[in-house]
């Protein structure tokens, strides 16, 4: 039975998601289509550049995505507390980046003297803004809409572009987390378009890569790493960036068949400290989609959710304790 989206998407369960939209009758629409012998490669880049500007604007930040040929994956984290700290004003100018301002809340934006109809008026709409800017639906329809519309207006043609709104997991914790991040940057090598991760140009490791080359400075839309011990919290990635990528290459290598076994004496120290075994996070990294589960953590955290939702079963992919 199909669970609905407001009972997939709980904030107090957990502020990352895994998202995941294919496009219509798996068509490869964003890469090199066999079948009509057209290149469509330059799309991935629209994609790419959509979800980075509105995780911008949104208080949504990308934690890892791939734009791949003919589907894409994201993991976001959701602050809701930015969003709720934000003040009138940057809500609204947050929105007309995206969008064209009705006339009242130009004149709200710009100072104008509002009666106090108008007034209660732009402030029914900021809040409704406001909430907009940490929904999940409005940020992959934002992303969406926005490239059926270029492409079919490139195609001459209208109808379908994705094959649904989109799928989502809820990542419990870091285990989960740690699996969708790096089962995105991990695309790419597993479709084999490319040899290692750092050569696939479409992921998010390419932007963490950059962000290490500039002393820290990342692009505004990803979500930060924790820096130290200090860091752990919730408004970083439970990782240390370097041990990240090194564990993003490890896996990479351990995928292909020339290089399978190269470093195998060396596990990557977040595996250590979240206790995966080597043989259990490989299979889990090329098998996470497989299932239909609308979340990914432990055994023991699906079980918990499941309680505190009255439940005495959910639909769950679980990772070892």
């Amino acid at each position: 039975m199909t669970i609905p989206r407001k009972q997939q998407i709980c904030l107090e369960t957990t502020r990352y998601y895994h998202c995941t939209v294919r496009c219509v009758r798996r068509g490869f629409l964003c890469g090199f289509d066999r079948v009509t012998n057209t290149n469509y490669e330059h799309r991935r880049v629209w994609l790419e550049q959509r979800l980075q500007q509105v995780a911008s604007v949104y208080c949504i930040k990308l934690c890892s995505y791939a734009v791949m040929d003919n589907h894409y994956h994201t993991v976001v984290y959701i602050d809701k507390e930015q969003a709720l700290k934000l003040s009138d004003e940057e809500v609204i100018r947050r929105w007309n980046i995206l969008h064209h301002l009705p006339v009242l809340m130009k004149k709200r934006l710009e100072g104008v003297e509002l009666t106090k109809a108008e007034l209660a008026s732009a402030r029914r709409t900021v809040e409704i803004w406001r909430k907009r800017l940490f929904g999940l639906d409005w940020f992959m329809k934002e992303v969406n809409l926005y490239m059926s519309k270029r492409a079919n207006k490139e195609d001459q043609c209208t109808g379908h572009f994705w094959e649904s709104r989109f799928k989502s997991q809820a990542l419990l914790d870091e285990k989960g987390l740690l699996s969708a991040m790096v089962y995105d940057e991990l695309n790419p090598v597993r479709s084999k378009s490319s040899s290692t991760p750092e050569q696939s140009p479409h992921i998010s490791l390419k932007e963490r890569i950059k962000e290490l080359k500039n002393n820290g400075q990342r692009l505004p839309c990803m979500h930060p790493f924790m820096d130290s011990a200090k860091h752990l919290d919730a408004a970083h990635v439970p990782y240390n960036l370097l041990d990240y990528i090194e564990l993003v290459d490890w896996t990479g290598r351990q995928l292909r068949a020339d290089k399978r076994g190269y470093i195998d004496d060396h596990l990557p120290p977040i595996l250590s400290r979240i206790s995966f075994t080597k043989q259990d996070w490989l299979r889990i990294i090329t098998q996470l989609e497989r299932p239909r589960a609308v979340m990914i953590g432990t055994t023991q955290m699906i079980k918990l959710i499941a309680r505190n939702k009255g439940q005495t079963r959910t639909s769950g992919y679980a990772l070892p304790d």
